[in-house]
């Protein structure tokens, strides 16, 4: 008997024939065009980010004033040092300049140990004619401030202020890490000496900036401190860090701590302390920082006055106080008074003068005044 053996039929081609022809060149069509619009979006969220925005307004700028807040602390002056090098890069020349004094011993070692030139401003027309503000979106401190139209605001900050760009984000913990941002969207090198990059006493000040606003990454953080921080490590000079760090402090500000600590009033969980007359105005927050640290104590606010003016220092671990609001709470009414900030933390400003009947009201006494700030912080208001 013979073996048959069948051979597989062979393979045809598989033929597409009119409208099935048509219907695989419309969805490859579809496909490329998605793809297209895919990548245009990119492209395009891309290019609207701030980063790119302020790199282009920069582009033809000369001279440029990088305007920090009075009295600027690490952030603002973090800040400035970073929107200066995106200047700089840009082809600019900037100036770093701040309305008021520098006084607290952070504040100072970090302008001395990073070796910043900042100009001091009495008026606006100290001022170049572009100015960007850092960690503040409405110029203040000077005369003519109402005046300044800012080329750029970037701030972490609540506020109205805007610039013809505008980048304020409450959310995040640190005007610095906005800028880190900036800084990773451009492509910036750490550590490298060409084109665009994060130079060693760049990533210090950035990093401390970040660190003393959110009290070394405790409170009032989001993901952006971290992720700035992070990105920043390799280029940090450990060294800098420590000295900015740990500066000596002035006598009569361990005083007004000591007072602070021994003569403050407490209901419930909440602090309050008149340190009637400083000799030392940063000593304020310093001590409210301290009060925190008493067991039982969630919200504290201490107030002192200084060269005519009544400043208010206010701090919150309790999350049924959002201490910007009780501020504002407590100086409404008050003329010449103002107040606010985030959760966490906020400050104000009172006329001493008005505080004590100058002006279309009666005024309020400092005992009526302490009773506002238990009152606010209760959420009385």
């Amino acid at each position: 008997m013979a073996l048959r053996v069948h051979a597989p039929p062979a393979r045809v081609p598989l033929q597409l024939v009119g409208g099935e022809q048509r219907v695989v060149a419309l969805a490859a069509a579809v496909v490329v065009a998605l793809a297209a619009l895919g990548a245009l979006a990119w492209w395009w969220k891309r290019r609207q980010h701030p980063a790119r925005r302020l790199r282009r307004a920069l582009d033809g700028v000369d001279d440029l004033s990088i305007l920090m807040h009075p009295n600027p602390d690490p952030d603002a002056m973090a800040s400035a040092m970073a929107a200066a090098t995106l200047a700089r890069d840009a082809g600019a020349t900037p100036v770093l300049q701040y309305p008021g004094s520098i006084r607290h011993q952070e504040n100072r070692a970090f302008r001395t140990v990073l070796d910043l030139e900042l100009d001091c401003i009495e008026t606006r027309g100290d001022l170049r004619d572009d100015v960007v503000l850092v960690d503040h979106n409405e110029a203040r401190g000077f005369q003519g401030a109402d005046g300044v139209d800012p080329l750029a605001v970037v701030d972490h900050h609540p506020g109205d202020g805007t610039g013809r760009i505008t980048d304020v984000r409450a959310d995040v913990g640190a005007c610095a890490s906005l800028f880190v941002e900036y800084l990773q969207e451009l492509d910036a090198t750490v550590g490298a000496d060409d084109g665009l990059s994060v130079s060693p006493q760049l990533a210090t000040g950035l990093v401390y900036g970040i660190q003393s606003d959110t009290n070394h990454l405790t409170k009032g953080c989001s993901e952006h401190e971290f992720e700035a921080s992070a990105y920043l490590y390799p280029a940090i000079n450990e060294d800098l860090l420590d000295r900015i760090a740990n500066p000596q402090v002035p006598i009569e500000v361990l005083e007004t701590k000591a007072k602070a600590i021994l003569e403050h009033d407490v209901d419930g969980s909440y602090a309050v302390c008149d340190l009637g007359g400083v000799p030392n105005v940063d000593a304020i927050p310093q001590a409210a920082d301290e009060l925190t640290h008493r067991e039982g104590v969630t919200a504290v606010v201490v107030f002192g006055d200084y060269d005519g003016t009544v400043h208010v220092s206010g701090r919150s671990r309790d999350d049924r106080v959002h201490m910007g609001e009780a501020l504002q709470a407590a100086v409404d009414g008050i003329p010449m008074a103002e107040a606010g900030g985030h959760a966490r933390m906020g400050g104000g400003q009172l006329s001493l003068d008005h505080m004590n009947g100058l002006g279309p009201s009666d005024g309020v006494t400092r005992e009526e005044f302490s009773e506002r700030l238990f009152t606010a912080m209760a959420g009385d208001y």
